[in-house]
């Protein structure tokens, strides 16, 4: 009697579109995790950083650099920006962190889609009260803009940088008061108006300190010197 020799093999499984995709993503994962792609401070790219296990999409700002060790970012859904990443993101408190100061140390390098999967969203859960970052420091920013629609000025004052967003939104709504009536008078041919902006730490020196001058008598003496 003839012995009949079968061959074994793994016959493969076809996996559900949703398992597939599961899959694919946990090999960008491993991918991105072995491969992290370079970043120095300066580029405008999104960014990876580490906060507790996890790491966060992260948007940098251009001119927020303070040194190599300190930039400033905000925090973003890892699907920015698809109109349920806001949503999600929201929920779960990416949306109001603002601009804040990280230490380049918890950057892992460019921002990459494997990264999703270890984000605090993925794991639906909100960012912590601490993420480890301070907030980023504001400035405002009083301009004199051509009124021909040109859109050609020049800035006419800076204040900054304020340690609190609440003294910057104070003296930007004490400005915008002290303009009332005179934004067109006080600059021939110009309009003036002041904005609420980041502090740009590389013009650190064009800045006048908030807390060593009222910001509405440093406006009266800017204005005084352009007419003089």
């Amino acid at each position: 009697m003839k012995r009949l020799l079968r061959r074994c093999g793994h016959v493969p499984v076809a996996l559900s579109p949703e398992d597939q995709a599961v899959a694919d993503q946990i090999r960008a994962t491993l991918t991105a995790l072995r491969s992290p792609q370079p970043w120095a401070p300066g580029g405008a790219q999104d960014i990876a950083v580490s906060i507790g296990p996890f790491f966060e999409r992260a948007h940098t700002r251009p001119g927020g650099d303070d040194g190599p060790d300190l930039i400033a970012v905000a925090l973003v859904h890892p699907d920015t920006p698809h109109a349920g990443a806001h949503l999600h993101g929201r929920r779960l408190g990416y949306t109001e962190r603002g601009w804040l100061r990280c230490q380049t140390t918890t950057t892992l390098g460019l921002w990459q889609p494997g990264y999703a999967m270890l984000t605090h969203a993925a794991a639906n859960l909100p960012l912590p009260d601490d993420v480890g970052m301070d907030p980023a420091h504001y400035a405002l920013y009083t301009e004199a803009r051509r009124r021909d629609d040109s859109l050609d000025g020049y800035t006419l004052l800076r204040h900054g940088p304020y340690t609190q967003t609440r003294h910057a939104q104070q003296d930007h709504d004490r400005i915008t008061t002290a303009l009332d009536g005179r934004e067109t008078t006080l600059v021939h041919e110009h309009r003036v108006s002041v904005r609420y902006a980041p502090f740009d730490v590389s013009d650190h020196h064009l800045f006048a300190d908030p807390y060593e001058a009222d910001a509405v008598a440093l406006l009266d003496a800017a204005v005084a010197g352009v007419s003089a």
